[in-house]
């Protein structure tokens, strides 16, 4: 009989298991590590992007606080889909109100992604907090600070996560990628990188899917992510600023219809060309063409055809090239 291997997301197989093996956010990870050594913390509310450690850090915390057998102290609830006000009074309260044994004098219960609460479950949270701190102390993760009540964050210690480090997030993937045997060109763990914007989660998944390729390339990570390769959208963006308007209509159907991709995508990709310092044109006229790109990604995610959208902003891209670049547009 054939061994079933099961597959297993590299995102969680990678996952730190105490604070030690967490990549950057050094300041976090030490204020934490004081929690872990006095056995003692307050409420914790961890605000930032996702993909930054939010939950990675809560996990490692409470490990090095219980050791090995930290679920028996531990609830995880994720409020995006236990939100209301029921949650808060009933599951909440049974796993807080009872005692704990050991050396840690209260059981720890993280609630993710906090912010997807309702005002009133929120409310319901604030006195359960106040009831029961002698036997719990919470933690709560969330990607927007506003949308958590004020009565909440003041009973809270504030840990604000941001973005990794293109070097930590590069330096992880290089790590995954020889641990899983995989081979990798630099400049695509780099490519990565430049998608997510500091989110190691996303970084890692995307690193996985890739690696179905054989090699991990950045034709192979644009292939994953449903992108066009950035010469692509670069053609058309040219071609537009030198007025050569259906040669740039052309490059904008063969990357609707040869790549699939969205309006949305070609927005994202082209507002990426026009701030990279790559692209020389004037100040006014990369300043213009930001606000009209902006007008018509707004048009199209409340619902205008994609290709009249996009055939109107490369028409607007020709105008303003003629005007603004002229004799030097050849």
């Amino acid at each position: 009989m054939s061994e079933i291997v099961e597959e297993v997301l590299w995102a969680e197989k990678y996952r730190p298991k105490t604070l030690n093996d967490i990549v950057d956010q050094e300041d976090i990870v030490s204020r934490l590590k004081r929690f872990a050594q006095e056995k003692n913390m307050p409420h914790l509310l961890f605000a930032g992007p996702p993909g930054t450690g939010k939950t990675t850090a809560a996990l490692a915390l409470v490990h090095d606080l219980y050791g090995d057998n930290y679920l028996q102290y531990f609830l995880e609830l994720n409020a995006s889909d236990e939100r209301g006000i029921d949650i808060i009074r009933n599951k909440v309260k049974e796993f807080a109100r009872t005692m704990v044994p050991g050396n840690v004098p209260f059981k720890v219960i993280l609630l993710d992604e906090a912010d997807n609460m309702t005002a009133d479950a929120q409310q319901a949270l604030r006195r359960t907090m106040e009831l029961y701190t002698e036997t719990t102390r919470f933690i709560l993760a969330c990607n927007y600070l506003s949308k958590i009540i004020d009565p909440i964050q003041s009973r809270t210690a504030l840990f604000r996560f941001y973005p990794l480090k293109k070097d930590d997030i590069v330096g992880r993937l290089e790590y995954i990628s020889k641990q899983e045997k995989v081979d990798f060109d630099t400049k695509a763990l780099e490519t990565i990188y430049d998608v997510t914007m500091g989110d190691m989660r996303k970084s890692i998944n995307i690193l996985q899917a890739a690696s179905a390729y054989g090699k991990v390339t950045v034709e192979s990570v644009y292939k994953v992510l449903g992108f066009a390769q950035p010469k692509e959208v670069r053609d058309m963006l040219n071609f537009a600023l030198k007025g050569k308007f259906m040669d740039a209509r052309e490059k904008l159907r063969s990357l609707l219809v040869t790549y699939g991709l969205s309006g949305e995508d070609i927005v994202k990709q082209l507002h990426r060309e026009l701030t990279s310092n790559e692209l020389q044109i004037p100040e006014e006229l990369r300043v213009l063409l930001m606000d009209y790109i902006g007008e018509i990604e707004f048009r199209i995610i409340e619902g205008a055809d994609d290709e009249i959208q996009l055939s109107g902003l490369l028409a607007k891209i020709a105008i303003y090239g003629n005007k603004y670049l002229g004799s030097n547009n050849e």
